[in-house]
């Protein structure tokens, strides 16, 4: 059996309600629920009960500060010239860069494979299919957004299950971060 992973921090209630209220103005946009805002650190995979195991247990190392994250901006990702996500922006973080340096070398010494991708910290507001309205208007209102700061206390090692309505984010590890 194996288990589809990733590791994240879940943003505080106060920050997945203000994002939940901006989430409307885009038809055919699948927007998230509550419960699947979180920002990835590193995504994992498919990989087998074992690995899971031993990732979650080494995780524990990863310990560092707490540190503040603060939501900047919209955007999207497209592939093939084709709109597929729109995103809430995190503004850039030492505290944050060094827990996902953390992450990556337990990911390595598990023997997982490198992620050569740029990081592009955010929380995915929707995902969006090819009927969905123009953008624009959207990106032009949130341009400006801004939430928290807040403090991240602790991230998450998630296990991500496909359903034909969307993905059920179920948390498998907290781990929490030293106050500093």
């Amino acid at each position: 059996m194996t288990h589809r992973l990733f590791v994240g921090i879940r943003p505080p209630a106060a920050i997945r309600d203000a994002l939940i209220d901006l989430m409307e103005g885009v038809e055919a946009a699948r927007w998230q629920d509550e419960d699947q805002l979180h920002l990835t650190l590193r995504y994992i995979g498919e990989v087998d009960m074992h690995l899971a195991d031993e990732l979650a247990e080494r995780l524990r190392a990863a310990q560092g500060e707490r540190f503040a994250l603060t939501i900047e901006g919209t955007g999207v990702f497209e592939r093939k010239g084709r709109v597929h996500t729109l995103w809430a922006g995190i503004a850039p973080d030492a505290g944050l860069a060094r827990l996902r340096q953390r992450i990556e070398r337990i990911c390595e010494v598990c023997g997982i494979e490198p992620d050569h991708r740029r990081y592009h910290p955010h929380i995915t507001l929707a995902r969006i299919n090819r009927a969905a309205e123009p953008l624009a208007p959207f990106l032009s209102q949130t341009a400006a957004l801004r939430l928290g700061p807040w403090i991240v206390e602790d991230y998450l090692l998630y296990e991500s299950h496909l359903h034909p309505e969307g993905s059920l984010y179920e948390p498998v590890m907290r781990y929490p971060l030293e106050q500093s």
